[in-house]
């Protein structure tokens, strides 16, 4: 079901989003098992205790309000994801990101996005090719997204200024890093748009970073990736990006330089060549819209509750190495709500990370 939040929803929506413990996972959970965000704040204490943890932080009203005022403040939007107007591409991850902050042109979010990024320390050349492969995608009518970092990324924003891009920060709306990028940043807030998971005012940390990652793989049809080491994040927002069934490019580089290790890495292991606009074009071909998944909304599950038994069964399953929830159903034997529903207790009290894509870690 998709409805405008009214204020007092929309308060409840972000303090449960907020809440310590509460990724998207377990917030996809919480509203699925109770409906009203309100319902799923008042069971939360209790929950916790039940996984093994005697108190939980939840965000307080005021809390709440201040940050609503902070991105009031910034002239910023708070989408929540129930919300018509929550991105198309980002409402079909499973489960999509509770809620999104923006500023700017906020209708860039559901036209045809391409994501470009590549490393921080990038080449000369590589900065061209990203300048001009964005300005050529903005003229083929798609926006390009991005993570505003310093090389490949702020070359991507740069050539597609012009058309359409969008910026994902790891930290708030208005967190701007590198500090160099601040007349980058304003310019995307003026012509583009910037998009935040985070609170306003919150400087990002190096756990931001993968979720940031998410959703630039999440807004776009495709990832495009022009140069990366090994180790780089761009490699995790290719991953990623896979994972969500998009499309994934790679520039070829010279085997000399340690920046394409990565990006020729991907090609070998089947990542699409791109050389240029017609190769993601290509790769485009024949893709459509996002559509959301069907998910029950402010609706409510009829209640489950698991045994102390099935709980502590489900988190001695559990360790470092991700498992799918349906192999913990196997393992257990349970029916999959009463394992799902114990799973998020364990997750409340910090005993199990709830993972994207049906994966559990403990």
């Amino acid at each position: 079901m998709i409805l405008k939040l009214t204020d007092a929803q929309r308060r409840d929506w972000l303090r449960l989003a907020r809440t310590e413990n509460v990724g998207p996972v377990t917030f996809d959970q919480l509203i699925q098992r109770f409906g009203e965000p309100a319902l799923a704040l008042a069971a939360l204490p209790d929950l916790a205790r039940r996984g093994g943890r005697s108190h939980i932080r939840i965000p307080t009203e005021a809390q709440a309000e201040d940050e609503l005022a902070a991105g009031a403040a910034l002239e910023a939007r708070l989408i929540a994801s129930c919300e018509p107007d929550f991105p198309q591409a980002l409402a079909a991850l499973d489960p999509p990101p509770p809620l999104i902050w923006t500023r700017g042109r906020a209708e860039l979010l559901d036209r045809p996005c391409v994501a470009v990024v590549g490393a921080r320390v990038a080449s000369a050349a590589g900065q061209r090719f990203a300048r001009g492969l964005a300005a050529d995608l903005g003229g083929a009518g798609h926006v390009v997204v991005s993570g505003m970092a310093r090389g490949i990324d702020a070359a991507a924003h740069e050539g597609a200024l012009p058309t359409g891009t969008v910026a994902v920060l790891g930290g708030g709306i208005d967190d701007v890093y590198p500090p160099e990028h601040r007349p980058l940043y304003e310019r995307l807030v003026e012509a583009g748009c910037v998009v935040s998971e985070s609170e306003p005012g919150r400087t990002a940390v190096a756990r931001d970073f993968p979720r940031r990652n998410r959703i630039i793989a999440g807004l776009s049809r495709a990832v495009v990736v022009v140069e990366a080491e090994m180790r780089s994040g761009s490699l995790i927002t290719a991953r990623l990006a896979a994972e969500q069934g998009r499309e994934v490019l790679a520039v070829p580089g010279s085997p000399l330089d340690p920046r394409a290790k990565g990006t020729n890495d991907l090609i070998r292991q089947g990542a699409g060549l791109c050389e240029g606009v017609d190769d993601v074009l290509r790769a485009l071909e024949g893709l459509s819209g996002f559509r959301e998944p069907e998910r029950p909304r402010f609706a409510g599950a009829p209640p489950v509750e698991p045994d102390d038994a099935l709980r502590e069964r489900v988190a001695a399953l559990l360790s470092p190495t991700p498992v799918s929830r349906d192999e913990l159903v196997r393992a257990t034997g349970a029916p999959a709500p009463a394992v799902f529903a114990a799973l998020v207790e364990l997750s409340l009290a910090g005993r199990a990370d709830l993972l994207p894509g049906g994966m559990v870690s403990g």
